[in-house]
């Protein structure tokens, strides 16, 4: 029997992060940084895809993905301002709550893989799989002096207006991302609309929310280094986030891994409300740092 999978249209997203900065230097989303790494340019940021499936996981779980819903990702190829992709699900069995999914450009090009699950049983998600498989780092030069187990030492209180600038790391407003996001939702700025009669934060704003103050945490990563986005995940608990509410985050690093041409640390960033008593959401991000991009990397430790 063949699989059933719902299709999303064709999209172009926009490039929102060419001014990001962090460090005191800018970011990879930056063109003339990303050439100096042998990128053509700029990519759009990977959370920015995670929009386009919302649209299909609604079709599937309704109202209920938006309250414990987890969209565990990983990004395969960068994309381009211009390029179009377009989201994929399966749909599960009645019942069942995982779902596989993927997007595509338009060219078939592979640009991320995921699991979608509905909590608050999710199983072992997608980079749950990955981590459980990784091997232990050895012999790291940027993160040296990282170890899983430290967490952030403060709470970091954050919140998302609709007009607020959201920093260095995401220039820009919700406002200014609702005026071209991929899949535009009137819950997400009509109380009157929402079902929960508040504005609710996108799904690929609840990274910007879980970043918004990530400088806070002070992690003992070299600089200048240039990192990207190398896995995501998304989980709601008590969900969804809404807009001008206030939160606290509160951070650990769950693991350290290494590739050819990157060293990664792994963040969970838990997400509570305004009390810090209850969680209603978290983000797992592997964030991984080119080894190119910091200057002093030994040259006989560089991939050919």
């Amino acid at each position: 029997m063949a699989a059933d999978i719902l299709e999303g249209p064709l999209r172009a997203p926009a490039q929102m992060l060419q001014e990001q900065s962090y460090g005191g230097h800018k970011s990879l989303h930056d063109d003339e940084e990303a050439e100096r790494l042998g990128i053509k340019a700029g990519p759009i940021e990977g959370p920015t895809h995670f929009q386009q499936f919302v649209p299909l996981l609604f079709q599937i779980w309704g109202k209920d993905w938006f309250e414990r819903g987890c969209l565990s990702t990983h990004f395969l190829n960068m994309v381009f301002e211009g390029e179009k992709v377009r989201a994929f699900v399966e749909r599960p069995a009645p019942g069942a709550t995982r779902a596989r999914c993927w997007a595509e450009k338009e060219d078939g090009t592979p640009v991320l893989e995921a699991s979608a699950t509905l909590g608050p049983d999710h199983g072992t998600t997608l980079l749950e799989e990955r981590m459980a498989k990784l091997r232990p780092a050895d012999d790291l030069v940027i993160l040296e002096d990282m170890k899983v187990g430290l967490k952030t030492s403060k709470d970091e209180p954050v919140r998302m207006g609709p007009d607020q600038h959201m920093g260095n790391l995401y220039p820009f407003s919700l406002a200014q991302k609702l005026a071209v996001i991929t899949e535009p939702n009137d819950w997400y700025s009509d109380a009157q609309a929402s079902p929960w009669g508040r504005p609710v934060i996108p799904l690929e704003m609840v990274s910007v929310l879980a970043n918004y103050t990530g400088g806070m945490a002070n992690w003992p990563v070299k600089h200048p280094s240039i990192g990207l986005f190398a896995d995501l995940e998304m989980r709601m608990i008590d969900g969804p986030l809404f807009v001008d509410e206030d939160y606290i985050l509160r951070r650990e690093v769950v693991a350290l891994s290494a590739s050819r041409r990157a060293e990664n640390y792994w963040i969970r960033t838990r997400i509570f409300d305004s009390t810090g008593t209850k969680q209603v959401a978290e983000t797992l991000l592997n964030h991984g740092v080119l080894k190119a991009s910091y200057p002093h990397y030994p040259a006989d430790k560089l991939p050919a």
